[in-house]
């Protein structure tokens, strides 16, 4: 198999595996009474994700940063990005220079666990890693069951356990 072959059989497995993570994150907050919407550019510009690949301009690369969700409950309303880190690793270099977003909130899903940090955790050097407690559910701002997370947590073991 050619390299570049490879390349696009890696790109696309890991487009799967982010919508999983995606997909799940909005179920959960779906469960939790949440309204969800699709906002990351591949929902917002249907097909963009193929036109922009190695496009490099200011707009592409404002395309490219949009957080995945909007989630809103009440009267509170947060842009959300959800990630899926097998080695349950996240931290303020893994973001774009100059990310626009400094009001979003980062959700990990791992093999194990579903972690979130701000924008601004990051900017002070809060990371995510395998052994922190940054977990989803001591999330003030969401006021989340965490019984519902934890069944979303090991919904996702089950997807995501073999994966590489």
């Amino acid at each position: 198999m050619g390299e570049v072959v490879k390349k696009e059989i890696e790109y696309r497995e890991n487009m799967v595996k982010a919508r999983i993570a995606e997909t799940l994150i909005e179920e959960l907050f779906l469960q939790l009474g949440y309204s969800v919407f699709r906002y990351g550019m591949e929902n917002t510009v249907p097909g963009i994700m193929n036109l922009l690949k190695g496009v490099r301009s200011d707009v592409a690369t404002d395309i490219k940063r949009m957080p995945d969700l909007v989630v809103q409950k009440d009267k509170d309303v947060y842009f959300v990005e959800v990630k899926f880190r097998k080695d349950e690793k996240f931290e303020f270099n893994d973001l774009p220079k100059d990310y626009p977003y400094e009001n979003c909130f980062f959700i990990i899903v791992s093999k194990k666990h579903i972690k979130c940090l701000s924008y601004n955790d990051l900017k002070e050097g809060k990371k995510i890693n395998p052994s922190c407690h940054n977990y989803l559910g001591s999330r003030k701002e969401f006021d989340l069951n965490k019984e519902v997370i934890i069944n979303f947590c090991n919904f996702a073991v089950k997807f995501f356990e073999n994966v590489e």
